[in-house]
């Protein structure tokens, strides 16, 4: 990965750094034509990336117009729900935004605790009551909460703080990736628990792309490939219900009235809403044809409504996303950020785009929503605390930028 480190200023210039940047006190501090200005004063909040808050609340709203739409029967029992939900996530992402790299030195909120308190709610998950023949929500009543949600960002940030740790030593010695691949291992595990699989596919991928970019070589990752392969075999095979969904994947059409039900009426709508859609609101293969077409099929039903172009922009949007989150890691100040901003980036991209090609027949169906679209209050709030995240660790790199830059022109003013 490339990383742009600004050169160790000299030492005279840190001592007027450190002079420049103390806090007037008293109740009548302020500038004054001789005082020192401070990026405290001139910057009292972190400036968020705009492009990154945009495509953010693009994401939002576009998400509630949907899930208003594709909710046949119960539309405004789903949408008041989905909006309290994008409120809880957006006071989540703008709280993170503010302070996570402050939490992160707190020792309570080390990348390991958080990671054994994901642990412990992926166990208990196990033994809570079954709903649809899985144990993925831990049920409070008012709120389902899904732990596998919350181990996308707790994952991500353990290996990246693991691989800022090891930075430069992963190439030649390839013990060091012994410890995250335990820690991902046993993460993966408990989640394939759940008789979840397209989760730890997809946390997966991302661990692997961290990796890489990280510096570890294809040859250090071959051997646990090789490894993991037959379970990976056993679980897509030998499960007779996985089996039968890669098999009416592979000729849906051969089992429209069982296993490839699903798949034939995405097709279905997807196919109908030709090149400018039935208008929003107008789907047909929301009433009861399409199962699950609020939540894991939402894109279905938006190609429906929306038709080919209109969809094509929100595709570009996820693209847009992927090229500004990537664009950030290259450019972050520390390894530690670029990992973060690159893990969770292409956490949320990925999904979006397993998500779609699901819809399309791309790959076989499997239980993995739309990032900011899908309905669900797990996957709402933490997909958007992921963008507090990144919009925290961004922001912070850019602080420090600005703040050198202030000095520096406040110096070449008053020489």
């Amino acid at each position: 990965m490339v990383r742009l480190f600004n050169k160790a200023p000299k030492k005279r210039h840190n001592n007027f750094i450190k002079k420049s940047t103390a806090i007037p006190r008293g109740r009548g501090a302020s500038f004054s034509p001789h005082s020192t200005p401070t990026h405290q004063q001139w910057r009292p909040f972190l400036q968020p990336d705009r492009r990154l808050v945009f495509i953010t609340l693009a994401f939002v709203l576009f998400g509630l117009i949907f899930t208003y739409s594709s909710s046949a029967f119960d539309s405004t029992s789903f949408f008041k729900r989905q909006v309290l939900f994008d409120a809880m996530g957006i006071a989540a992402a703008l709280f993170l935004s503010q302070t996570y790299s402050k939490l992160q030195k707190i020792k309570i909120f080390s990348p390991m605790n958080l990671m054994y308190v994901t642990w412990v709610l992926l166990v208990i998950v196990l033994f809570t009551r079954s709903q649809a023949n899985v144990h993925r929500w831990i049920d409070f009543g008012f709120f389902k909460l899904q732990p596998s949600e919350i181990a996308k960002v707790t994952l991500v940030i353990y290996v990246a703080d693991y691989l800022n740790n090891v930075s430069g030593r992963l190439a030649k010695n390839w013990k060091l990736l012994v410890k995250p691949m335990v820690v991902a291992g046993i993460t993966l595990a408990l989640i394939l628990a759940e008789r979840d699989i397209g989760t730890p596919m997809l946390m997966g991928a991302v661990f692997v792309c961290m990796l890489l970019v990280a510096g570890a070589r294809f040859k250090h990752l071959a051997i646990p490939a090789i490894a993991i392969s037959p379970i990976a075999i056993h679980q897509l095979f030998f499960v007779s219900y996985r089996r039968d969904r890669i098999f009416s994947f592979l000729d849906p059409f051969a089992t429209a009235g069982s296993t490839g039900y699903q798949l034939v009426q995405s097709f279905l709508a997807v196919g109908s809403g030709g090149w400018f859609g039935k208008g929003l609101g107008n789907s047909e293969l929301k009433l009861e044809y399409l199962p699950a077409a609020h939540t894991d099929f939402i894109f279905s039903i938006m190609c429906e409504e929306l038709g080919l172009i209109r969809v094509v922009i929100i595709l570009l949007f996820f693209c847009w996303l992927l090229i500004r989150g990537i664009t950030l890691a290259r450019i972050a100040k520390t390894h530690f950020h670029s990992l973060v901003i690159f893990g969770l980036t292409i956490t949320i991209c990925m999904q979006a785009f397993f998500n779609m090609a699901m819809a399309i027949g791309l790959l076989p169906t499997k239980g993995i929503a739309l990032p900011f679209f899908s309905y669900g209050g797990s996957s709402v709030i933490m997909t958007l605390v992921m963008m507090g995240i990144i919009l925290n660790v961004a922001a912070v790199d850019n602080t420090q930028n600005n703040l050198r830059e202030d000095v520096t022109n406040y110096k070449n003013r008053n020489k």
